[in-house]
């Protein structure tokens, strides 16, 4: 834990997966505060007007800088830590990985990951009910098809943008993830995506998120498995 740089966080979070994604790559240390952002929490709401996590709180004191949002964070890091790269070492790399990143931080959150984590997960920790099955059926025919945008680049790229792992596989993983958390990806459908992935589970960076669990939110049985 580092007494000079706090995260604060919601664990299936994608915003916050990406940012602790991003740390763990980078190898920065960094303390937790897990965020219960729906109650509006007065102190942080101090932190992050917006009231959303990730806020990135980096030393103490007069010297202390607060980073709201992922997007910001994410740009900072790069600028702040530039090893290792995550934007990726040429123009055109860095293009591509900026390209992916909103897609599954935009297309993919309003075309799929939205729809199943609001009737999976919101509904449940704000007490609204049951799922709605028709918002349920969107998200998964939408998550068909951006698996199907994502195993037709992989299956002539080593990672999503090019050569190198970016961001752009930390933004995609990280919305996955949490939607594989409660068991809706259909892996075995996209074997380029599955194996891609896999990969991905098996770095250092991505084990704590592995090990996250949510008090009523139990995971899929399959969700720390990296063999799975």
């Amino acid at each position: 834990m580092s007494a000079e740089r706090t995260l604060h966080h919601f664990p299936l979070d994608p915003a916050s997966r990406q940012v602790r994604l991003a740390l763990g790559e980078k190898r920065l240390p960094f303390g937790e505060v897990q965020v219960r952002y729906w109650e509006r929490p007065k102190a942080f709401a101090e932190l992050n007007p917006s009231g959303m996590t990730p806020v990135l709180v980096e030393g103490a004191g007069e010297a202390r800088l607060v980073l709201c949002e992922s997007r910001a964070i994410l740009d900072w890091l790069e600028e702040a830590h530039p090893e290792p790269a995550l934007l990726g070492r040429e123009a055109a790399e860095r293009a591509e990985a900026r390209r992916l990143i909103q897609w599954f931080d935009r297309k993919f959150e309003y075309e799929a990951g939205g729809f199943l984590l609001h009737e999976k997960m919101e509904k449940r920790l704000l007490g609204l009910g049951a799922p709605e099955l028709a918002n349920l059926r969107r998200g998964r025919e939408g998550l068909r098809s951006h698996l199907g945008y994502a195993e037709s680049l992989l299956q002539g790229r080593e990672w999503l943008a090019g050569r190198r792992l970016s961001l752009a596989d930390f933004a995609a993983a990280a919305h996955l993830s949490v939607v594989d958390y409660f068991g809706d990806v259909p892996w075995a459908d996209f074997p380029a995506a599955k194996t891609w992935y896999m990969k991905l589970k098996s770095r250092p960076a991505f084990r704590p998120l592995l090990n996250d669990r949510w008090p009523g939110l139990a995971p899929a049985g399959h969700y720390d498995d990296l063999d799975f």
